[in-house]
């Protein structure tokens, strides 16, 4: 390949407004469109092209481009057509956002979520998702926090390990799979103050230890062919000029064998922003040079490739880094199948595009998902006989989806629809409750109010971040107005982040947390509230009482003081809660140490019994702590948990497989050890798990 030709793959171009006849906007050709030649040929001549992003093509637009694409470049290498595809592809199915997925504690979910959403894509010629978010949340100030499964490494690492394994399948030379790629690398969630792209401050062990973590399954054992690299940086280093992490940890000490992906304008932001770059040309010099594969069209397009061939010719760029970007993008072509299958078939769309199965997958998904927080003298679940029910707030009578996400699309049921499906025979009454008087004079008719409060989009989502955690508007005065007339109150909660809730918590009955639950979350939602769904979600990020606590987080070290003059510093809601319908009796925890020196699994085995008159699904957690440790390590710490389902009285025993390396610290001498010592377990339904045993383990070779 000549030069011009390898700086060519590595450059992404915008679709839908520079190759095709008509868009509806920046993102989204219009279904009609034509592709335009003539527009290609000025765009890319004979050169090819790395990929094309927002387009969003039909299948008949997306081989139309493919073909003209293969045919004007002397190699015959086809374009890498890449889409979003966070809880849902494009107009197709729409699944809970990934707060609400990892809500559900069940991998298997993850994973149907991920497949459906990459038959959607690719039945319409799109190879590559920008999927899954696996930072850690650890500031809900953050508005992107919806975008993750929360602050934990091992249930992030878990749940999005399934979901890359779900979207890239056995084989990614299928019609039905595609490249995932896990983003923002590294540890993006946890920016300083809670905005957005700002600096993360953390030394290398809670890199390696704590954020490195909820990466590392997807690669290593989903084998995610995609990597996106953040904006921010992390001790003064960007993640676009971080040679130690796109090269040291994710190629040499994970074996990754995809290709990196700047995010949009990270490159950019080196010259701009970080001011490590003297220049454009500079900067991306240094991100190819750092490990980065592929810029995202945040620099003019002949500036990028000329400046990578200036820095070959000058060599401020070695063409071992050039050719190494450029290998990456090309084995991800020939890893689809592109060079051999590079065509959809047009009838494939129409068998995949939102399928009964796919919806099944969303509304099970957003069952699921439903966490009780609250429930005082049994008010839920409602009986099915109540005659007048008031919905108020603003989320009552829509679908709240979340970022990334069309709130047009799919069948949007709302709470007041789903309700009034469920009970056609009730009087269901909606306020949104703009006039707080009106509101309440329609609870005041109700023998029970649904208060439908939370976000909506462009409170919560990228570039929408808080400094405070309230309800906001004048959600609040209207929650305490309702509660104030004496009705039975159900507060749900449709939001992207914890919310600071604690008058709620102290004066509201019951309390379900929704998050955004997709298509079907009226239903999932009206299901819940009225006994035909037993609520078995449980939260994956901590509920703070006041933005003063912040971070609050469940495994914090030890030396973290949580007291304050005017707060007791306890969450209101800790990780990993939720209540059931049903009750649950952990019994008989039993911890087995492997043989000395065997490198052999903790086997963890602990009795769950119903205990309660229904039929319920719990959520069984396992946490560990080394009692004395080389390093500082946290309070608690996830190793392990098992959503099953049990009739009333039934008894389950649950299993735990610990790998040694799950408990392994990057030690005072910079090393991973697995630390002989004294090491104690705690299993139950929540991070306050009371159930404990201790285990002595000795690892080592034989």
């Amino acid at each position: 390949m000549t030069l011009q030709e390898k700086v060519r793959q590595l450059d992404m171009y915008s679709g839908a407004t520079s190759i095709m006849s008509s868009h509806t906007d920046k993102t989204h050709a219009t279904a009609s469109a034509a592709f335009l030649p003539e527009k290609a040929d000025a765009l890319w001549a004979n050169l090819g092209v790395g990929s094309i992003h927002d387009l969003n093509p039909t299948p008949e637009q997306a081989n139309a481009i493919q073909k003209w694409v293969i045919a004007h470049n002397r190699l015959g290498i086809p374009a890498l057509f890449i889409e979003e595809g966070l809880h849902g592809f494009d107009t197709g199915t729409v699944f809970p956002a990934p707060i609400g997925l990892a809500a559900t504690w069940d991998a298997s979910v993850a994973k149907q979520t991920g497949a459906a959403i990459a038959a959607e894509a690719r039945a319409t010629g799109v190879d590559m998702i920008l999927a899954p978010v696996l930072d850690l949340a650890r500031d809900p100030r953050w508005g992107r926090v919806e975008e993750d499964f929360g602050e934990d490494p091992y249930l992030t690492g878990q749940m999005g390990m399934a979901y890359v394994q779900g979207v890239q399948g056995e084989s990614l030379n299928t019609d039905h799979t595609v490249i995932a790629e896990p983003k923002h690398f590294v540890a993006h969630g946890s920016p300083e103050g809670g905005t957005n792209t700002s600096p993360v401050h953390i030394g290398e062990r809670e890199l390696r230890m704590v954020m490195l973590r909820s990466f590392e399954p997807a690669i290593r054992d989903g084998h995610a062919m995609g990597v996106m690299a953040a904006y921010h940086e992390i001790d003064g280093i960007p993640m676009t000029a971080d040679p130690f992490l796109l090269k040291t940890i994710l190629r040499k000490d994970w074996g990754f064998q995809g290709f990196v992906l700047s995010d949009l304008g990270a490159i950019e932001r080196l010259y701009t922003v970080h001011h490590v770059a003297a220049s454009l040309p500079d900067a991306a010099c240094m991100a190819i040079q750092s490990g980065v594969d592929m810029q995202f069209y945040d620099l003019d397009h002949a500036l990028f490739q000329k400046s990578l061939i200036d820095c070959v010719h000058n060599r401020t760029l070695s063409e071992a880094d050039l050719d190494r970007a450029v290998r990456s993008v090309l084995r991800v072509k020939f890893a689809l199948g592109l060079f051999d299958h590079p065509f959809v078939a047009p009838d494939l769309n129409t068998r995949e595009h939102r399928s009964s199965a796919h919806l099944a997958v969303s509304l099970q998904s957003a069952r699921e998902s439903m966490t009780l927080l609250q429930n005082e003298n049994h008010l839920l679940p409602l009986a099915k006989t109540t005659q007048h029910i008031a919905v108020i707030g603003p989320n009552g009578d829509v679908a709240r989806y979340g970022d990334y996400e069309n709130e047009a699309n799919g069948l949007h049921i709302s709470i007041v629809e789903g309700i009034r499906n469920l009970l056609p025979h009730a009087n269901v009454t909606f306020d949104e409750g703009q006039s707080i008087p009106e509101a309440v004079a329609k609870a005041k008719d109700a023998d029970v109010v649904i208060m439908a409060l939370g976000e909506k989009q462009g409170i919560s989502g990228e570039g929408f971040d808080r400094s405070d955690l309230n309800l906001p508007g004048n959600q609040e005065q209207l929650l305490e107005a309702v509660v104030a007339i004496g009705k039975p109150v159900v507060l749900v909660l449709e939001n992207g982040r914890p919310l600071t809730i604690d008058w709620a918590k102290k004066n509201v009955p019951a309390i379900l947390e929704a998050w955004y639950p997709g298509e079907f979350g009226g239903q999932a939602i009206a299901e819940t509230l009225f006994g035909d769904n037993d609520p078995a979600g449980r939260l994956t990020i901590t509920f703070p009482q006041t933005v003063g606590q912040l971070p609050d987080y469940y495994n914090s070290d030890p030396s973290r003081v949580y007291r304050y003059v005017d707060s007791n510093g306890e969450p209101l809601f800790p990780f990993g809660y939720g209540l059931s319908y049903t009750t649950f009796r952990y019994d008989h925890l039993s911890v087995q140490s492997p043989r000395p020196g065997s490198g052999g699994n903790i086997e963890v085995s602990v009795d769950v019994t119903n205990t309660g008159s229904r039929a319920g699904d719990e959520v069984a957690q396992l946490y560990m702590r080394e009692d004395v440790s080389t390093v500082e390590t946290p309070r608690r710490s996830l190793e392990g948990f098992s959503r099953i389902h049990l009739l009333p009285g039934e008894t389950k025993t649950v299993l735990f497989h610990v790998k040694q390396t799950q408990l392994a610290v990057w030690n005072a001498q910079e090393r991973w050890a697995v630390e002989p010592g004294n090491y104690t377990v705690w299993v139950g339904g929540s991070s306050l798990a009371p159930l404990t045993a201790k285990f002595f383990l000795k690892p080592g070779a034989k």
